[in-house]
């Protein structure tokens, strides 16, 4: 089979390797549509050693069950593999698992690919009037509908259901929709980039601004940057609360003596839980999310020229997907 493979930093290279085979209770899927998530831009930037080269990339896919009962069956893919049986899964904090694993993290190969191994009980069947493109999307859009549902949570009573997002890509827009669908129905974008925020507003509805004004009961940093930290500690209000999501980088920015005397919660939160994917899936497929047709879709051969235009800041729209085959 063909796959994007990351040889080394800022390089990818399309090429053979073997198919993958699944192991017991695993199937094949054929990669129809996969997304390029933050984590795979760090680890082409040599930023990620829990992804050394070489090594297929790509964790956010959607495709069709190849062989077995299920042949055919149009899938999304929740890309964390968990043990099952640990206290955390026992609790359904799957995502907590010290045992866990996700794709494009060895041990396991990503979906820059043709096909891609996984266990059954990690996909979601994807309803026939569902594009796979679309289906693609409910990795991210789960990552920020688990982020968004433990800041609601943490809200005092009374507080206002107010939110300000920080980063305008796709896990911060992902953030404003599952805000909306959850109940919140004042939430704004911050996203620096002019082409980017247009793009935000004109096609995917959300308000977008290029820079926090005001204070906020609750303020989510889709980004993970020491700058945005900084406006995220300056900008939540006394009493409100910070969901850190992003991972641009490890320190810096937060105003601990602000956070401790206004009591500001900090959250931080990694992926999801497997029933936070299954709403999400149920979320998307009821068109609660909106009609999801903000991603740019390209050809996998393409795949380093598509890295090579987010790394450029080229790209207007908020995601790109791939599409193996193309």
């Amino acid at each position: 089979m063909r796959a994007l493979v990351y040889t080394g930093r800022e390089t990818l290279d399309y090429r053979e390797v073997p198919e993958p085979r699944p192991e017991a209770g695993e199937v094949l899927i054929r990669v129809a549509a996969v997304g390029i998530c933050g984590s795979d831009m760090h680890a082409y930037l040599g930023h990620d050693a829990r992804r050394p080269a070489p090594l297929i990339l790509g964790h956010e896919a959607a495709g069709v069950i190849a062989g077995g009962p299920r042949a055919g069956e149009r899938v999304t893919i929740n890309p964390l593999v968990t043990c099952g049986d640990c206290p955390a899964c026992r609790a359904g904090r799957e995502n907590l698992c010290p045992a866990r694993q996700i794709i494009s993290m060895p041990p396991r190969e990503g979906a820059f690919a043709d096909a891609v191994r996984m266990p059954e009980r990690n996909l979601v069947v994807v309803p026939d009037d569902v594009p796979l493109e679309v289906a693609a999307l409910a990795e991210p859009l789960a990552v920020s509908w688990h982020a968004v549902r433990l800041g609601l949570a943490a809200l005092a009573p009374g507080q206002g259901a107010r939110a300000l997002v920080i980063g305008g890509g796709a896990i911060g827009l992902a953030a404003a929709l599952a805000l909306g669908a959850q109940g919140c129905g004042d939430v704004v974008v911050v996203e620096p980039n002019a082409g980017r925020r247009d793009y935000l507003v004109r096609r995917c509805g959300v308000a977008a601004v290029p820079e926090a004004t005001g204070d906020w009961p609750l303020v989510i940093d889709a980004v993970g940057f020491g700058a945005t930290r900084a406006v995220a500690s300056a900008r939540a209000e006394p009493g409100g609360v910070i969901v850190h999501i992003g991972l641009g980088e490890d320190e810096g920015g937060l105003d601990i003596r602000r956070m401790t005397l206004q009591e500001i919660s900090f959250i931080g939160t990694y992926t999801y839980t497997g029933q936070d994917f299954r709403d999400t899936c149920a979320a998307m497929f009821a068109g609660r999310l909106g009609p999801l047709d903000w991603a740019e879709t390209r050809g996998l051969s393409g795949g380093a020229a598509a890295f090579a235009d987010i790394r450029a800041g080229r790209v207007a729209a908020p995601k790109i997907v791939l599409r193996p085959g193309g």
